[in-house]
């Protein structure tokens, strides 16, 4: 069983997601350390792109505050090593392939397995133009995480089949935020996933409270909140990981 099947072990998933360097690295460790004391169960940490075309405008603006206070990946890369001496849950990375390109895969992803990353999320590059990554990642045993959406249709169960870590199924169309109806046809995307794999499923994009993550629950093995925490980080900047661990606790009780 990889580190990341592990978080799906003990009931469903809840899963946060969290700008690295905003406002600063050290909150972004004190906010990943609450999360985990509050159930969370595996940690998505986001490194800052200057054009994150999944995004829209809350994470955004905390991609835009990360880069303004000077984060970088060599940054990022030294958060989780220190985040790592105290956190034993999965952690995986969601980034643009700029920024592994940039960095030099090779590079890049030994360096994730080095220091604890479990898994890579890059939505910018579709199923078709994986193997850019995917020999590195299973070089270095870092799990390359598709993503599906209900648009997907007749590639679902061609991704799902090869799918490692678990699969992220987009619950909308357009970008990452809060909403409050998602993509009809959910469930059936989830049954279609579930023909060819035993691979587990999380949901995001959007659930944004704990009736929308009970009910995203319902249909997938994990929940992944990201939008509406970055908001309470943008409200509460350095005082942000207390109430962001009080959401975490509200989230994973409602998908307990």
């Amino acid at each position: 069983m990889s580190n990341i099947k592990e978080a799906f072990s003990n009931g469903k998933a809840f899963i946060p997601f969290i700008t690295c360097g905003d406002p600063d690295t050290d909150t972004t460790y004190n906010v990943v350390i609450e999360a985990v004391k509050n159930g969370a169960d595996l940690i998505e940490l986001g490194i800052p792109f200057s054009d994150p075309t999944a995004e829209g405008p809350v994470i955004q603006g905390a991609n835009i505050r990360a880069l303004e206070g000077g984060i970088t990946t060599d940054k990022v890369f030294e958060l989780v090593k220190r985040i790592r001496k105290e956190v034993k849950i999965p952690l995986v990375f969601m980034t643009y392939a700029n920024v592994v390109f940039s960095y030099d895969p090779d590079k890049f992803i030994r360096t994730c397995s080095e220091i604890g990353i479990d898994g890579l999320i890059i939505p910018d590059i579709p199923y078709e133009e994986k193997d850019e990554f995917l020999p590195f990642c299973e070089k270095y045993d870092v799990d390359l995480i598709s993503m599906v959406a209900p648009t997907s249709k007749d590639r679902i169960s061609m991704i799902a089949k090869e799918a490692k870590g678990f699969i992220y199924v987009v619950s909308s169309m357009g970008v990452t935020g809060m909403r409050s109806s998602f993509a009809e046809g959910l469930s059936s995307v989830i049954s279609e996933i579930r023909a060819v794999t035993d691979v587990p499923c999380a949901i995001g994009f959007g659930i944004s409270d704990p009736s929308q993550a009970k009910e995203m629950s319902g249909y997938a093995d994990g929940v992944i909140v990201g939008s509406a925490i970055i908001k309470i980080l943008a409200e509460h900047g350095k005082d942000a990981p207390s109430y962001v661990g009080k959401f975490v606790k509200e989230m994973k009780d409602a998908v307990r």
